[in-house]
């Protein structure tokens, strides 16, 4: 099965065109089918801690071991993501989590299952988890073109929640009737599954540029794309808020059935079932009022109704209300989610695109870890009550955060890599090294003094996208001898990152480049020249300490 060619047109994307794929269509069932398995193991492993200890902490916990591990290892595994074959990658990551699983469910049927050793299972089938969910998520931008990537991203909210449906459900039942033991060996099953489908994906080799990065500069690369990207930061700080503000209904929903209620796994289990029904139904809903409602709505909308799913938890008592409440949860859930998620994976090119994707999930991941230690702490020292109030009270404050970071919309950036810069030739045929640095560019331009205000502000915006891509610092200077001529310039650590930088911009990119060049009024194109310090003293004829080579770009 081959990926299909981002040069193909996409038609006008609907909830169903992704599934004209069919390299995303068997992916995505075999997705739906490891969901369900993950689901079932969840409700398995929080119930059977919930029997094995009277600790409302310990139970919560349960959260943590899977958010913790993602807290660790999303960042690492985006840039493995970036750097390394994603196929490969999600054959070792689909084994181990079945390695797993099998070893859990078989330590549950010969008896030796405690607490702390599902913690420890728990925790391990997070790595596994936090390893895969960058690659997951960043190998769907190669299913599908862009036009009908948020579709896709859609359906992959709704595997999950058709997962979280039908899952809780199931493994109540089999915990019921058999054992917690055989979930977890039916989830090692069908990560299994997975395996075999992504083994028979004849994915296309992804193309190179410029020189190899290492791990951690293409972990820094990530942390500094973020750190100069707004519309990333601003879902950033929205997504930690609202997943500290969720752990309460997810870290203490069992509690909650099993201490406040006092019901069985199977009512449990039926009211996940419930959320993840919402969740489901809300993905048709947004495919018919998508249109009506943007992002910022979706997302205020689901965190007030959420916020309303924690009081209600909290207040009532009759397991049908809670049915309902779940039901509209699942809905809320979907909406907020997604509208995250697209606005991340739409705002990113596709170098930088599981970095950026890992380093989102860590956010989201260390909001569920700490707010699922803060909500269990919360009922363990005070009441279950008190601690799901608080949390709805959280909820509603992190609305505010609406107003200093708005979801901005992405689908008119055309992020597609810019035509190549050409690299500036050194004298005698010099072979410059990657690791030769730094690097200074700098970029003359002239231009009227009645244009400076506007110049300025096109010049601060290229500067940002310079810093964003690898640029260490940056600048513009007028001659103070002759003030209209104006030189922008930038410092790179290295040569290869300076190369690596030129396969970075986009297109996008490229008009705000484009912007600043139009206020250039001299008889040639703005003159490029680069210096480079500490030249390879064997491989240039004349050395000096700074080297200057020139180009057109």
């Amino acid at each position: 099965m081959a990926a299909p060619s981002p040069l193909l047109a996409a038609p006008k994307a609907t909830l169903g065109t992704p599934f004209t794929y069919a390299i995303f269509r068997a992916i995505w069932i075999a997705g739906l089918v490891s969901n369900v398995g993950t689901w079932m193991q969840n409700v398995a492993g929080v119930w059977l801690v919930t029997t094995l200890t009277a600790s409302a902490l310990l139970v919560a916990l349960m959260q943590t071991a899977i958010s913790l591990p993602a807290f660790l290892l999303s960042m690492p595994s985006g840039a493995l993501a970036d750097m390394v074959d994603r196929r490969r990658l999600l054959l070792f990551t689909q084994g181990f989590m079945a390695a797993v699983a099998t070893g859990l469910g078989a330590l549950t049927l010969a008896g030796y299952a405690s607490a702390l050793g599902v913690l420890g299972f728990t925790f391990l089938l997070g790595m596994g988890a936090a390893l895969n969910a960058p690659i997951w998520q960043t190998v769907t931008t190669e299913l599908v073109p862009r036009a009908v990537l948020p579709s896709a991203i859609t359906l992959n909210g709704v595997s999950n929640n058709i997962a979280r449906a039908i899952g809780p459900a199931v493994g109540g039942a089999i915990i019921a009737y058999y054992s917690a033991g055989w979930v977890f060996l039916l989830n090692g099953v069908s990560f299994l599954g997975t395996w075999a489908v992504v083994y028979c994906w004849k994915r296309e080799a992804a193309s190179t540029s410029g020189p190899a990065e290492n791990f951690a500069g293409a972990l820094r690369a990530g942390l500094r794309y973020v750190q100069y990207s707004p519309a990333i930061y601003g879902v950033l700080a929205r997504t930690f808020a609202f997943s500290f503000g969720t752990a309460a209904m997810w870290g203490l929903v069992s509690v909650v059935v099993a201490r406040k209620l006092h019901l069985s796994a199977g009512h449990y289990g039926a009211l996940l079932a419930w959320l993840g029904a919402g969740a489901v139904t809300g993905a048709f809903l947004m495919g018919r009022a998508g249109a009506r409602l943007g992002f910022n709505q979706r997302v205020l909308l689901g965190v007030l109704a959420l916020a309303g799913t924690n009081a209600a938890l909290a207040l009532v008592t009759e397991i049908y209300v809670l049915y309902a409440v779940l039901f509209l949860a699942g809905i809320a859930w979907l909406m907020v989610m997604t509208s995250f998620s697209t606005t991340v994976q739409l705002n990113v090119p596709r170098w930088v695109q599981a970095r950026v994707i890992g380093i989102y999930m860590l956010v989201f991941q260390a909001g569920m870890s700490v707010g699922s230690l803060a909500w269990g702490e919360l009922a363990d020292h005070f009441s279950l009550p008190i601690a799901l109030l608080t949390a709805a009270g959280w909820m509603l404050a992190s609305a505010l955060l609406a107003w200093p970071f708005p979801l901005r919309a992405a689908e008119g950036l055309d992020l597609a890599p810019a035509e190549p810069w050409p690299d500036p030739e050194a004298p005698g045929h010099a072979k410059i090294d990657p690791d030769d640095g730094p690097v200074v560019v700098m970029i003359a331009y002239r231009v009227e003094p009645a244009d400076w205000p506007a110049f300025r502000a096109a010049a601060e915006q290229l500067k940002r996208l310079r810093l964003r891509d690898g640029v260490l610092r940056a600048g513009v200077f007028s001659d103070v001898a002759n003030p209209a001529l104006l030189t922008e310039f930038y410092y790179v650590a290295t040569w290869g990152e300076h190369q690596r930088q030129h396969h970075r911009f986009t297109r996008e990119d490229q008009a705000v480049e484009a912007r600043v060049r139009q206020f250039h009024r001299g008889p040639e194109e703005p003159r490029v020249t680069h210096f480079l310090a500490f030249p390879n003293t064997s491989n240039v004829e004349m050395a000096t300490p700074l080297q200057m080579l020139e180009s057109q770009r």
